[in-house]
């Protein structure tokens, strides 16, 4: 049954990636699929990126701690990686928002990569092998 529940968990994650352009507002999809280092910023509505943004965000965070649960089984890891996730989102929206608001384009590499961290699951591919290696060592 748990290998079931995951199975089901990262195909939601993947079901994400495969339809985020029907599912957010994001016009930094194919912005970022081009020679973008080359190009001008898109054309953006702020309020409305920050929103479906934040929205990725939150379901790739809840499918990642649900992964997190069935895998580990503990309560005190739920914890720590919903902290963690809180802080990480207030940590990369901040130069989200002053990239979003302020493009330059020799800052164009570095907010690929924060604009990464927000969209994509990679919190949970680095939290997975790190609370592993912390269960193996308790």
């Amino acid at each position: 049954m748990k290998y079931i529940i995951l199975f089901v968990l990262f195909l939601m994650l993947v079901l994400i990636r495969a339809f985020e352009d029907v599912l957010f507002y994001d016009p930094y999809l194919s912005f970022f699929e081009n020679d973008y280092l080359y190009m001008d910023s898109p054309r953006r509505e702020v309020a409305k990126l920050v929103f479906f943004t934040s929205l990725r965000y939150l379901l790739n965070t809840i499918v990642s701690l649900a992964i997190l649960f069935v895998i580990f089984k503990d309560k005190g890891i739920l914890k720590f990686s919903t902290l963690i996730y809180t802080l990480a989102y207030i940590a990369l929206m901040i130069p989200f928002l002053y990239f979003v608001i302020n493009p330059k384009q020799e800052d164009y590499y570095l907010f690929f990569n924060i604009r990464r961290f927000l969209i994509q699951p990679l919190l949970l591919l680095l939290l997975l092998p790190a609370f592993y290696y912390y269960k193996l060592n308790r």
